[in-house]
């Protein structure tokens, strides 16, 4: 196991009616910016509660933040934060709408464009505090400070990292009503969340790639559960503390991660708008593949513990794994190929060339760069 250090001080507030608790995290005395996506939130009450919850406090209110948040958008909102003087942010909605709120808070502390904190990390010093109220389970941002931005301008997604939310109320209540694609988006993003850190190397840590394996499980397990209508209150509120589980750092202490999977698909929300969730369910399969030989020993761990897949042949087993592993975000009914999903052989092209003229290298043995990249995306064509 590697040396690390865990550190997340967010607080969990989880159940039903747990809405009505955010009056008490909240000093009385703050200046409170809402951020919003779209309307949803006010057809599933989730809106009538927060205000009802904060009616003693000052707020103003600010909407649109959309899928993928753009910086555009973002600072429509800084503005906003800093012309009423608001001192603390409440984040109702997703994970895009979390995301963005956690660059308006640095934004806020910041006399720059806000943009500038995303491409120079370093330029980052402080936040306004933000709590969540989270309605769609998937990115994991209700208990971590990451972000991922999106630049409209320049068809660009990168990743911010500020602080931590003070608080986060998680109430299953408010997904019984969500479309069935973002559900299905929502379960393969928190399982390539999980796969993230843990498809790398054997031996690193025991007791994290079981935490990592019980997750994956429990998707595997309620996912046609839920995909077949059954949005029982106990279904749902395992997939909401499931996606938390999976990226709030509790798996990933002392062993080694990936994230090449993500990056890629960052590329395909930025030029082509599709959702992310959606894009490492696509990509996915092709990392594998790619990447097998360098993978092959977790690759069949995870085919037995997860799939009950065994072969003597180690190459066979691998592809009826990673057949496996497509088949079941096939089953969430997402399509899987790139050529399905509008993307042509130049979108390719030019990610590939980002890649190179960012120089990178992904993966846990930095061996993804951009010519491993194009086979991936190859592979899912």
């Amino acid at each position: 196991m590697n040396n690390f250090v865990f550190y997340n001080p967010t607080r969990l507030i989880f159940g039903k009616g747990s809405i009505s608790k955010i009056s008490g995290e909240i000093p009385r005395d703050k200046k409170v910016l809402l951020t919003f996506g779209g309307g949803s939130v006010k057809s599933n009450d989730v809106y009538n509660q927060v205000r009802y919850a904060l009616k003693d406090h000052s707020c103003t209110e600010f909407w649109g933040i959309e899928p993928n948040p753009t910086i555009q958008t973002i600072r429509k909102a800084v503005e906003l934060l800093k012309r009423e003087k608001s001192d603390f942010i409440l984040a109702v909605g997703g994970g895009s709408v979390l995301d963005a709120t956690k660059l308006i808070s640095a934004a806020g502390m910041y006399i720059g464009d806000p943009w500038d904190l995303v491409l120079h990390p370093a330029l980052y010093k402080e936040s306004v505090p933000y709590g969540t109220v989270i309605t769609l389970p998937a990115t994991g941002s209700e208990m971590n400070k990451g972000a991922v931005i999106s630049n409209r301008d320049t068809h660009e997604k990168f990743s911010f990292y500020s602080t931590y939310p003070k608080f986060s109320v998680l109430d299953p209540v408010t997904t019984s009503s969500l479309p069935p694609y973002q559900i299905a988006c929502g379960l393969a993003d928190t399982f390539i969340h999980v796969i993230e850190q843990y498809l790398t190397k054997t031996g690193e840590s025991p007791l994290m790639d079981r935490w990592a394996e019980g997750i994956l499980s429990t998707i595997v397990e309620i996912a046609p559960k839920i995909r077949e209508g059954e949005r029982s209150y106990e279904y749902m509120a395992t997939f909401m503390l499931s996606a938390t589980m999976a990226l709030n750092g509790f798996i990933s202490m002392g062993v080694s991660q990936d994230w090449a999977t993500h990056l890629i698909g960052h590329e395909l929300t930025a030029l082509k708008g599709i959702t992310h969730g959606h894009t490492l369910a696509i990509i996915l399969p092709g990392t594998m593949w790619v990447l097998r030989h360098e993978k092959m020993e977790k690759i069949l761990q995870y085919g037995k513990r997860i799939w009950n897949i065994e072969d003597r042949d180690n190459e066979k087993a691998a592809g009826m794994i990673i057949q496996k592993t497509a088949d079941f975000f096939t089953s969430l009914g997402l399509k899987i190929r790139l050529s399905e999903n509008g993307v042509d052989r130049e979108t390719i092209r030019v990610i590939k060339e980002r890649f190179r003229k960012r120089d990178y290298h992904l993966g846990e043995n930095r061996s993804v760069d951009a010519e491993i990249t194009e086979q991936i995306l190859n592979y899912v064509y």
